[in-house]
């Protein structure tokens, strides 16, 4: 590597690698259950006008009882590993972003090794919605040092596990999924261009799930009190997120030397459609160049861009050469954003 040359935030830096680090292919897996705004008009005091207004959110997926995060982690895996045509043999690491794995240990990466019949490392991140950012970005790390040549990155999450189905704050807003990316070697000036990552452990009391840490384990009490869901301050939560997704995304941008008008997609977290159009005019990117799919699967969390990213692909908003920006926020609080040269 060479000298750093650009800040990335307080106590982070990036610098002008040997090589870079792209993404050869991308796939998703969904469950095929679909709730509907109508379906919980029948189980919380909401109408279908109600949500679609405040969210866009239409409908999402709902995982059967029987299937785990590993379940849909492994369906992407595999068909990404498929469609970049490399071999469980030929990863050199897995990283997992989940805030629903399988068990608190071991990492729901090394279950997902096994299952693909892999021999490298693996290890699970959690930074809540920003995960599969946060992983993305990692992965380049240890490919642009060289340590490196091939990484899978999974963003999944079933959150419908932890969430209130008696509370209509935040049982309209979750779906499950998962996708998956991977990762390989490219020339310098291909693949990642830059990226911006950041926290705020102060907002962490506004977005999480009280019960099920060192703090306060689960305990019947625990349960019967519902410590166990989200618990989320919506109002505030929104208005970070209004905020952070723009000005994450245009920092990214500035480190390429690029703006708003060099885009030729942008696929933000898919939480809610205000905040995707809050973010949009910030950038001043026109709407034809944002991907949406919240409608159809409302907040799937650390799976929510990957799976974007597989079906604008699909649509052709992403392309060979295309630049894209993805960008998120989540629970901690977390943000970031890159920009991909696809």
């Amino acid at each position: 590597m060479s000298e750093v040359t650009q800040p990335n935030g307080p106590g982070v830096t990036q610098v002008q690698c040997v090589r870079g680090a792209r993404v050869a292919s991308v796939a998703s897996a969904v469950p095929a259950q679909i709730v509907t705004n109508q379906d919980l008009e029948k189980r919380v005091d909401t109408t279908d006008q109600w949500i679609r207004e405040r969210t866009g959110i239409e409908e999402r997926r709902i995982a059967p009882p029987e299937f785990s995060a590993i379940d849909f982690a492994h369906e992407a895996a595999e068909k990404a590993l498929a469609r970049a045509q490399v071999s469980a043999d030929q990863l050199d690491l897995i990283v997992v972003a989940t805030l629903t794995p399988d068990h608190p240990f071991p990492a729901t990466a090394c279950l997902l090794q096994n299952k693909l019949g892999a021999k490298c490392g693996a290890f699970d991140l959690e930074a809540g919605c920003t995960g599969f950012i946060y992983a993305l970005t990692t992965a380049a790390q240890f490919i642009q040092s060289g340590g490196c040549d091939t990484v899978l990155v999974v963003g999944v999450d079933l959150l419908s596990r932890i969430t209130d189905w008696k509370d209509r704050t935040t049982c309209v807003l979750f779906g499950d999924g998962a996708g998956a990316a991977v990762m390989t070697a490219c020339e310098p000036g291909d693949g990642l261009l830059a990226w911006d990552l950041g926290s705020d452990g102060a907002g962490g009391p506004l977005l999480m799930v009280p019960a099920g840490g060192s703090k306060l384990p689960i305990t019947a009490e625990a349960v019967a009190e519902g410590k166990h869901y989200i618990a989320m301050n919506g109002r505030e939560v929104f208005k970070f997120a209004v905020r952070i997704q723009g000005e994450s995304a245009e920092r990214a941008l500035s480190r390429c030397g690029l703006t708003g008008a060099d885009v030729d997609c942008f696929v933000p977290h898919q939480a809610n459609l205000r905040i995707i159009d809050a973010a949009m005019k910030r950038l001043s990117i026109p709407r034809e160049k944002v991907y949406v799919n919240v409608q159809r699967y409302g907040n799937t969390s650390g799976a929510s861009i990957p799976i974007a990213l597989d079906e604008a692909q699909d649509e052709g908003f992403v392309f060979p050469g295309a630049t894209v920006v993805c960008c998120g926020f989540g629970a901690g609080l977390t943000w970031g954003s890159c920009v991909l040269r696809w």
